[in-house]
Parts: structure tokens; sequence; C-alpha cells
């Protein structure tokens, strides 16, 4: 229930708030994968725990788009920033411009993008229609693939006994330092001074 409730929460925040940008969410899923796959039922909760994030990002990205529509094509920037940069938000802008449909989807497997373009696509007023398929196709791809991923690693490693609580320990500890540099970098980046980025 816990591994639930911390992947499905990081999914949602990594798509829907600037907070998302700092927050290790690919490796999330990849450790989420591992613990499951030293349960007997993990074959069933992986799948499961598949449909839950998935439905966490698609939801994440539509709040996402949502808060870029009621911006009115003008989104704040933090100067002198490392994440919320007119320079980023130039590049997604310039993306969804030139590739539309393409960008959203690819999008979902560029961490800094992943958060940023559904903002970026609300304030550009993209088609909601077109943004909500190629956001919904991503979302459907991306997080049963990465937990996928870790879950058959898991498998693997389970078949050398002293390597699974070895690898678990040192993703577990990335994460929770990741994710306490990650807030204090968030804090430091909004502490910053804002700048408007009008969306064209």
């Amino acid at each position: 229930m816990l591994v639930w409730l911390i992947v499905v929460t990081f999914v949602f925040l990594e798509c829907a708030f600037i907070v998302g940008l700092f927050l290790p969410g690919d490796s999330m899923l990849l450790t989420a994968g591992i613990v499951l796959a030293g349960h007997a039922s993990g074959a069933v909760h992986v799948w499961a725990l598949a449909a839950g994030a998935a439905i966490a990002a698609i939801a994440g990205n539509q709040v996402g788009y949502a808060i870029g529509h009621r911006t009115g094509h003008r989104l704040v920037a933090r100067r002198g920033g490392k994440y919320v940069t007119t320079e980023h938000l130039h590049k997604v802008n310039t993306l969804l411009d030139r590739h539309g449909f393409w960008s959203v989807l690819v999008a979902r497997w560029i961490p800094w993008v992943r958060t940023l373009c559904p903002m970026v696509a609300g304030a550009a007023r993209m088609n909601h229609r077109t943004y909500t398929v190629a956001s919904t196709l991503g979302a459907l791809a991306w997080a049963p693939v990465l937990l996928l991923l870790g879950f058959y690693a898991g498998g693997f490693l389970h078949r050398v006994p002293w390597l699974m609580p070895a690898v678990l320990g040192v993703l577990i500890t990335l994460l929770v330092v990741g994710t306490i540099i990650g807030i204090r970098q968030y804090r430091q980046e909004m502490a910053r001074p804002a700048e408007d980025y009008t969306v064209d």
C-alpha cells in the first residue's frame, strides 16, 4: 500500500506541478517494479500499479494543461533558475509548435519536458482533444514500461540472494536523498526573481 501511495503521488505531482521537475519519477517507477518483484503476487500488483500510475499521469497532465490554460498565454519563469527558465519554456513551446501531437507523446520520456509540456500546451491553447489523446497514449506507455523493466530486473536479481537487498538499499537511499535534494532545489528555484514568458 505504501508503494502504491508513493508512486501514484509522485507521478501525479511530476505531471501536474512545477515541483514535479525536482522529483525522481523515472527512478521511482523502476524501484517500485523491483520491490514488487519480491512479492509472491508481484505480477498482479505490478500490472495494477501500472494502471494506477498511468491514470495518475493522465490526471496530472490534465491538471497541468488547465493551469497553463488559465494563465492566458503568460507563464512565470525564474530568472537565473536551472529548470523553470524562459529558455526551457521557449524550447518546449517551439517543440509543440513544430511537432504538436508527436511532441506531447515524446515529452513523456524527457523528465523536465514531461512537467513543463502540459502547462505550455495549455497556455498555447493547443487543441485539447489532440493534447489529451497524445498525453494519454504517452502515459499508457511510460508507466507500465518502467514498472515492468524494474519488475523483470528484480526477478533476475532474486536469483542472486545477496544482490537484491544491496540493490534495493542503494536505490531507496538514492530516492530518499534525491527527493530531499529535489525539494530543496525547488524551494531555491522558486525563491529566484520571477519573469514572464509569453507563449505563442
